[in-house]
């Protein structure tokens, strides 16, 4: 039977996917202690990488909180198959998000909000979080955004 977790994500009309494999030399996940750090999450989805380009250079805010949020999906399904229950989540700790931008775009903070705003409703208060926002000038496979995480696990 799912968990609490499991069920909100169902009423929030989630379902969790098949987590990525890593695409050069590292592990999607690392537990160490009370510990879970997820490697940086691209917006993949059923059809694959789901966002690219630059925020100011032609992508919307809105398509990048999508994709933000599509980051923290993969981010509690990397999750759930390094803990094998999402239960075992106390909190989300931190994200560290990086948005694909021009330099004279400054709303990264906006963006990020996809990731954020989804973590609170699927986990309410353990899923709030610290976090940081950086532009950077690239990201692999061209995504428009990219997060990682770090989470107390029991």
């Amino acid at each position: 039977m799912a968990g609490p977790i499991e069920a909100k994500l169902a009423e929030l009309g989630v379902t969790l996917p098949t987590p990525a494999a890593p695409v050069a030399n590292y592990v999607p996940a690392v537990v160490t202690g009370d510990q879970l750090f997820i490697s940086g999450q691209l917006p993949m989805g059923p059809d694959g990488l789901s966002l690219t380009g630059r925020l100011g250079d032609g992508v919307s805010i809105e398509d990048a909180q999508a994709a933000a949020k599509l980051c923290a999906i993969n981010i509690l399904a990397q999750a759930r198959a390094a803990l094998g229950d999402l239960e075992r989540v106390v909190r989300v700790v931190k994200l560290g998000a990086f948005v694909a931008s021009t330099p004279e775009f400054t709303d990264h903070a906006k963006v990020v909000n996809g990731a954020s705003d989804f973590l609170v409703a699927a986990l309410g208060d353990r899923g709030r979080h610290a976090r940081s926002a950086v532009g950077v000038a690239a990201l692999p496979l061209g995504a428009a955004v990219e997060i990682d995480a770090v989470l107390e696990i029991a």
